[in-house]
């Protein structure tokens, strides 16, 4: 029996998870704290040292030396060290506007399929790429993705996580090797890009200072897959591999497990990303905005309870107005509820006249982009699928896991919560010898956490009609 501790940093908030191994798996909340944004000036800034105070604190409230720790967070956004080891700037908040029109230029200056047949990434405006090609770069000699950041000021040892770097834009996806010539060609320095690691290897232990001041040994840290979403599908409860996935929270990442990437003219034109996973795997998916679209509306009407809203939202007419959650105007903070009547007065339809109408509006939205997804990465891919796995904080909210069934016409398989974090601790376990495979480290999730099954529902046609209106707009 071991215990592992998993920091699992998500954009809305951070917590430190211990997860015992043994006979079973014992997974306990150390601590949870706030990721609130900071907006200096014109700039949205992650208060990167509120995040890092809060690992520390929860690290120092655990009753028992772990036996590593790993670190894992959203993805593309990034800090800069100078000369000295020291961090240039906040880092910036990947809804920052800075990024604003670069996307465009560089797909005019090098090509979609140059940047697709590179790094097989989705084309989104806030990646790594984009916005280092948005910052200023004087004086920066290493750049660490926020993980590997963290991980950094643990240890005192640089290193690149490969699943997280495979979300900048900057990683050649089929070398799996930093895409060299891609920065060249795009004046961005090589020199700032450390060596990479793969998730399992050692990433060094905890400074002395550090120790001593959270009355802890020595304690080793593992590189994890440190993108969130990477440690989450690893901790899919899957029996084999004819699944899809939801890694459902703030954005819903949507998507296959494959061995190889998928770099066809048909995916590039439908946006999906290969971005990597455990054991040289891909995972062939696109992001969908997610439950950021619900938060931002409780956000807007003083988060009121959202169990109350969910049992009004469950009795309210379906499909009276649905919108494209990944319309660019639901990308940065602001008043969501009026930005959806705008885009149903903008396509003709009558908006939501009340908050529950609203809440339902928002779901079925979400479970008609998570069916157009996943329809489209097994025609892409031609990996078939049998049942759909949702992991993460979305699967609490059992409306959207029942009209996700309904919607894609295949079981939704509920569970983990904590899939991040249990993957995390996972792979620090497989490191220390304690699991062999990636599917017996799937079989462990399986016999340790309960699963909540939701069985495709309702008229089919209903969903392929309110397609058609999503796509009429």
């Amino acid at each position: 029996m071991s215990i592992y501790a998993a920091v699992d940093l998500g954009a809305s908030n951070g917590r430190v998870i211990t997860v015992e191994t043994g006979q079973s798996l014992r997974l306990r909340e150390i601590h949870r704290f706030p990721n609130r944004p900071v907006r200096l000036a014109d700039t949205l800034h992650w208060d990167i040292l509120s995040l890092y105070q809060g690992v520390l604190d929860g690290l120092a409230k655990m009753d028992a030396e772990p036996a590593s720790i790993g670190v894992d967070s959203w993805a593309v956004d990034y800090g800069l060290l100078d000369g000295d080891g020291r961090l240039i700037g906040n880092p910036v908040h990947y809804r920052d506007q800075r990024t604003d029109g670069v996307m465009e230029r560089v797909i005019d200056e090098v090509g979609a399929d140059v940047l697709y047949q590179t790094s097989g990434l989705q084309f989104l405006p806030f990646n790594t790429v984009y916005q280092l090609l948005a910052d200023r770069l004087d004086g920066a000699e290493t750049l660490l993705m926020i993980p590997d950041l963290i991980t950094y000021w643990l240890t005192g040892s640089i290193g690149a996580e490969a699943t997280n770097a495979s979300t900048t834009g900057l990683y050649d996806v089929r070398a799996r090797t930093w895409a060299e010539p891609l920065m060249d060609r795009l004046g961005i320095p090589r020199r700032i890009f450390p060596e990479l690691r793969d998730p399992g290897t050692p990433a060094g232990t905890l400074r002395d200072g550090i120790a001593r001041e959270l009355g802890l040994g020595p304690v080793p840290v593992t590189a994890v897959a440190s993108h969130d979403t990477a440690s989450a599908v690893a901790a899919v409860p899957a029996e084999t591999d004819r699944f899809a996935y939801i890694s459902s929270g703030t954005w819903s990442l949507v998507g296959v497990e494959l061995p190889a990437p998928v770099l066809t003219e048909a995916g590039r034109l439908a946006n999906f990303t290969n971005e990597g996973g455990v054991d040289g795997t891909v995972r062939y998916l696109r992001n969908v905005m997610g439950l950021w679209i619900l938060q931002e509306c409780l956000r807007v009407w003083g988060n009121p309870d959202l169990g109350e809203l969910l049992a009004a939202a469950e009795q309210a007419p379906p499909f009276q107005a649905v919108v494209d959650p990944d319309d660019p105007s639901f990308l940065p903070p602001g008043d969501m509820p009026a930005r959806i009547a705008a885009y149903c007065e903008r396509t003709g339809q009558r908006p939501p006249q009340d908050r529950p109408s609203v809440v339902r509006c928002v779901l079925e939205s979400l479970a008609l982009a998570y069916r157009r997804t996943v329809r489209d990465a097994v025609r892409l891919s031609g990996h078939e699928v049998e049942v759909i796995h949702v992991v993460g904080g979305g699967v609490r909210n059992r409306l959207l896991c029942q009209l996700t069934a309904d919607a894609c016409e295949l079981p939704v398989l509920a569970g983990p919560v904590e899939a991040a974090a249990l993957g995390n601790a996972l792979i620090q376990a497989r490191a220390h010898g304690e699991v062999g495979s990636l599917a017996e480290l799937r079989e462990l999730v399986r016999r340790a956490e309960p699963l909540a099954v939701y069985r495709p529902a309702g008229d089919g046609r209903a969903w392929e009609a309110a397609e058609t209106r999503i796509r009429g707009s």
